[in-house]
């Protein structure tokens, strides 16, 4: 089969190519899988040059989720042969089959086709984890969300939405405010340079943001400071900026609000119930049209690195495909 590996850790690509590999086999408790889309998040790039917190032994297939059919399910009754289905984990979905641990492998909802479902899992699962498991979000307050056009920032746009809360949408370039608000009518799309802090402060007459959706860090994070409401949740979902932000103590106890960390896959892993019902969540949402994810753009096998590159230049709105039956 063909698959993209990272052979070598390298920050421009160049440890990384498309490759022949054996057929997978699935061990007991795994399945089978044909990937018909493999979805690209930032972790997925990091992973190239060795800068996310997760490092897989070399050589690795890149891929963090993917949808696909049944192929051949080994020692459970759950899944059957043609079944559509999500995958998800480390690594291991840009490849044109792969083996799964069968918890790790759930329905894909009938009303999303396979490009959608490889989108859906991880992006919407950060955003749920972070408002409702962590940030306790109430319906009627008011979701500020920082880097609003990628995967996960587009994510918390819609799943905000379907909760009831009012979402102000940050985004740096007009393209991208304009594309936020045909796909996702937030209540408020900003710009995200320096300033939102205002811009915050006069939408909400003063009061600031109850939650702070915050995968960016740096600058952004210190002025989300400056405008988040008493008793206000500041979500940390991580740091694309490059610069991991500090805050004094103080700061928090004058201004009567929360630091709160959020790491979803972890969460699910501490908490494999609560972990169950958070994708259960998102599946129904999803099987009801509640929530859709946004396919930026479906690239070919043989097109792997553009869709990288893509997403290294900042240029994806949602998240980028590779469909990896097309050459």
């Amino acid at each position: 089969m063909q698959a993209v590996q990272v052979q070598r850790l390298s920050d421009d690509l160049g440890g990384v190519a498309l490759t022949e590999l054996p057929m997978p086999v699935p061990a007991l408790g795994e399945v089978l899988v044909r990937i018909e889309a493999a979805a690209l998040g930032f972790p997925d790039l990091l992973m190239t040059r060795g800068g996310y917190q997760a490092k897989p032994s070399l050589p690795f297939v890149p891929g963090m989720e993917g949808a696909g059919t049944v192929i051949e399910a080994r020692g459970g009754n759950r899944l059957r042969e043609g079944d559509r289905v999500i995958v998800g984990g480390l690594t291991g979905a840009v490849a044109q089959y792969g083996a799964f641990r069968e918890e790790a492998v759930v329905p894909l909802p009938a009303r999303l086709d396979m490009a959608e479902g490889a989108a859906l899992r991880a992006a919407y699962l950060t955003a749920w984890v972070a408002l409702v498991r962590r940030g306790q979000a109430v319906a009627g307050e008011w979701l500020l969300v920082h880097g609003a056009a990628g995967g996960v920032g587009l994510a918390a746009v819609d799943l905000g939405k379907a909760l009831g809360l009012k979402v102000i949408a940050v985004a740096s370039t007009q393209a991208k405010r304009d594309a936020i608000a045909s796909l996702y009518a937030p209540d408020h799309v900003i710009d995200g340079g320096s300033g939102f802090r205002e811009q915050v402060l006069a939408i909400t007459d003063g009061r600031g943001a109850d939650l702070v959706y915050d995968p960016v860090g740096g600058d952004v994070f210190d002025e989300s400071t400056r405008c988040i409401a008493f008793n206000g949740r500041l979500l940390v979902i991580g740091f694309a900026a490059g610069r991991i932000p500090q805050i004094g103590a103080n700061i928090a106890l004058i201004k009567g609000f929360s630091v709160v960390g959020v790491r979803a896959g972890e969460y699910g892993r501490r908490f494999p119930e609560r972990g169950a019902e958070n994708i259960e969540s998102i599946l129904k949402l999803a099987g009801e049209g509640r929530i859709l994810p946004h396919v930026h753009a479906r690239y070919a096998m043989s097109e792997w690195a553009s869709a990288y590159r893509a997403m290294e230049q900042r240029n994806v709105i949602g998240r980028s495909v590779i469909l990896p039956h097309q050459s």
